[in-house]
């Protein structure tokens, strides 16, 4: 082959491989959550936002195969194994990650959201402050039930650091004004059982006159069983979080009034604080390591105003 020839082709090799080699210099980040759920989309659409922003920076958003520690951990495994830079997580279960989490904190940066693993070397928490959330929730509650009552709650994963800290915060609330969370029923994040486990109480425990639901698929299941079991508005509910359902239970008055977080930011700001601690800017972590993003109560009197916040942080 002759001297312009082979120059020829090997610019041409080098221009079609020039693509791909700008993809791989691109920093990755993933946002893992802990389990399918419609909540997550708004943090989604807080990644998407930020990748707009991040020309530079690939995002992933991920969702294990089952909420599950070991699949999520698998899962980190699988992404720092293809070059995944930077990692914020919702946990499963925080107290049985340390290790797995520790293993990961050597290998790249991580963070957390929603749930913390404060026992772990992540680098920082950004996301609610569930205590502060319980409290609200329970907040509600007070201003619901002036004569007070007893209350019955669920939620996914009863070990994880974003339910107990939850149910503490209701529980210091209520105290004092003739309200008790009698008990707290655990689904696994199974769309099913959280069903079943709302049935199983209005059948066993007539008693109860006050519902909690703690994570956001909680309430459009104790919704569907009040409604199936016509005592819509004869049981006093306490949400979490903006499920179109359950929002439209606020607005009709089914609902007392939901606490909402704020996922979108979640997504959002997560990844613009990755971006920068990659960047070599950690001004971002403050010293306790807790970037708290304000949770909110929702009743009648503000739930129009809030739909139309979200239909704005999300495009319609």
């Amino acid at each position: 082959m002759k001297p312009l020839a082979v120059f020829s082709a090997v610019l041409g090799l080098a221009l079609l491989a020039s693509p791909a080699s700008e993809a791989q210099e691109k920093k990755q980040l993933a946002f893992i959550v802990n389990a399918a759920s419609d909540f997550w989309k708004l943090a989604e659409a807080g990644v998407k936002k930020a990748q707009g922003e991040l020309p530079n920076y690939e995002l992933q958003f991920r969702y294990p195969a089952q909420g599950t520690a070991a699949l999520q951990n698998a899962l980190m495994d699988d992404l720092v194994s293809a070059g995944t830079d930077a990692i914020m997580i919702s946990s499963v279960d925080p107290k049985t990650s340390v290790e797995a989490f520790n293993r990961i904190a050597a290998q790249v940066p991580l963070f957390t959201t929603d749930s913390d693993a404060p026992d772990s070397k992540r680098i920082a928490y950004l996301g609610s402050s569930n205590t502060d959330a319980g409290k609200q929730a329970g907040e509600i509650a007070v201003k619901a039930l002036p004569s007070g009552g007893k209350c019955m709650g669920f939620v996914g994963f009863l070990g994880a650091d974003n339910a107990k800290e939850r149910i503490a915060g209701f529980k210091q609330a209520v105290e004092g004004k003739n309200i008790e969370l009698v008990d707290v029923r655990g689904d696994d994040v199974d769309f099913a059982r959280a069903r079943s486990n709302v049935d199983d109480v209005l059948a066993a425990n007539p008693d109860i006159n006050c519902m909690v639901g703690f994570y956001s698929y909680n309430p459009p299941k104790i919704y569907e069983a009040l409604q199936a079991a016509g005592k819509l508005g004869q049981v006093t509910v306490i949400a979490f979080d903006e499920d179109p359902v359950t929002l439209g239970a606020v607005k009709e008055g089914s609902f007392a009034g939901t606490v909402v977080q704020q996922p979108f930011e979640w997504g959002y700001q997560g990844m613009k604080l990755m971006a920068k601690y990659l960047d070599g800017d950690k001004s971002g972590i403050p010293d306790n390591k807790l970037i708290i993003i304000p949770t909110r109560m929702i009743d009648k009197s503000n739930v129009d105003a809030f739909q139309a916040e979200l239909k704005a942080a999300i495009g319609g």
